[in-house]
């Protein structure tokens, strides 16, 4: 048999090989009370194992190696971490092994692992497939096992971007509202602007632009002109009046604008150019001042959508979409699909974020509850799951295939994953 040491992890965890007169390899009577728990970190295997060796009950370490020469390999013989190891678990035994002054008991495995088990271990994992391990039978597992397994991964994939939040905070000095606000002017940008956005958010802070929150003009004027888009050829009345403004604004802060050509406007529809986005952006600062402390008190969905579809831009963009070029008229509102991803991507997040900092349940669960009621998402990813039967049904559970896909699927990691357990014990 070949196979990776976490099999053998399994293997133990579950006590899944052949129990029946289990001895040490030195002929003592083994009876596992307990596997013990667990540790994915550095250390023993497993901890808090109970397990009676000849007349002896011991508790303690459990260490796992496909050879029991791997012990010497890991360099385990000079770390004192493994000393109270009570029992050493190998599929192979080819040489004793000894930890601080004494020889530490081996089982090994090698005849105890059934064969129709590593064959349905062999085939999920390295079987045909084109899209995961398990595309052959994911479909038919039963909803609650997908659905408890698609609430784990979500909870993982917000824990994991939560920590750029709270590396974020630290770097602001505990202040949420100027974190929150430079993650939305990230998503502003959606993927093709985001870095210009997060650029100008963090060479603008918004105790600047507080202190306008009662110009719009000026609030415009700060934001196109740290954009880098008030330059001196321009000849509408409008962008000359924000150039003015911004003159000003700019010596009395001490600001250094942007450098234009960092934004995108290449292949993307006139609705989304990044002039078009800073226009919105800057109406979002005039209306909603504190906007953080806003959405932590607003508890229905609709409420948080309106926060953005009703957004209104300066008049000038009704028949623009870049500056001294008229267009024909349209409106400049942000699309409902555009909303939803600001919503998934930075108030959930920030719900969750918040939640988990100040340990509070509530807003974890506003959190999710709010993923439960926005759209999937519409990808590849998602689609190659519906091609398998396996259909998201919201934002909660799309999020939760790409964690699966990206972080358990793509690594074969289908023995720490719940859909790949059921799978080998169902087949």
């Amino acid at each position: 048999m070949l196979f990776p040491e976490d099999f053998l992890h399994y293997i133990w965890k579950f006590r899944l090989f052949d129990r029946s007169d289990l001895q040490t390899t030195n002929g003592d009577i083994v009876e596992v009370f307990s596997a013990g728990m667990h540790n994915t970190d550095s250390g023993p295997d497993f901890g808090n194992a109970r397990i009676k060796i000849g007349d002896t009950i011991w508790a303690g370490n459990v260490e796992l190696h496909l050879s029991s020469s791997d012990w010497k390999k890991h360099k385990h013989s000079t770390d004192t971490a493994y000393d109270n190891v009570i029992l050493h678990v190998v599929y192979r035994d080819d040489e004793p092994v000894t930890a601080n002054g004494r020889q530490i008991p081996t089982l090994e495995l090698k005849d105890r692992i059934p064969a129709e088990l590593y064959n349905r271990y062999h085939n999920l994992v390295f079987g045909n497939q084109t899209i995961i391990p398990c595309e052959a039978s994911i479909g038919k597992l039963d909803d609650f096992t997908l659905k408890t397994w698609f609430a784990r991964v979500l909870i993982e994939r917000l824990e994991k971007r939560s920590a750029a939040v709270t590396a974020a905070l630290a770097l602001n000095r505990g202040d949420w509202e100027e974190t929150f606000y430079q993650f939305l002017a990230t998503n502003f940008g959606f993927k093709t602007n985001a870095v210009p956005f997060e650029l100008l958010a963090k060479s603008l802070p918004q105790n600047i632009l507080a202190k306008h929150k009662n110009n719009p003009m000026q609030i415009e004027a700060l934001v196109f002109g740290q954009a880098g888009f008030l330059t001196d050829d321009l000849t509408d009345e409008y962008p000359q009046k924000l150039k003015k403004e911004y003159d000003f604004l700019r010596k009395k802060y001490g600001l250094t604008p942007l450098e234009n050509h960092l934004w995108k406007f290449m292949r993307l529809r006139p609705q989304n150019f990044p002039t078009i986005r800073l226009a919105q952006f800057a109406a979002l600062i005039v209306n909603s001042n504190h906007l953080f402390s806003k959405i932590l008190d607003i508890k229905d969905i609709k409420s948080l959508q309106n926060l953005f579809t009703e957004i209104k831009v300066n008049p000038y963009w009704g028949d623009h979409f870049r500056f001294d070029k008229p267009s024909k008229p349209s409106p400049k509102t942000m699309g409902q699909a555009s909303v939803d991803v600001l919503l998934l991507n930075t108030l959930a997040l920030f719900l969750f974020s918040y939640g988990k900092h100040h340990q509070q349940q509530y807003y974890i669960d506003r959190s999710l509850k709010l993923l439960e009621n926005l759209p999937r998402e519409q990808n590849n990813i998602i689609a190659d799951f519906e091609s398998l039967g396996v259909k998201a049904n919201s934002a909660f559970e799309s999020q939760a295939l790409l964690e699966l896909k990206n972080y358990y699927c793509n690594y074969k990691k289908c023995l720490q994953c719940s859909i790949g357990n059921k799978i080998l014990k169902l087949a």
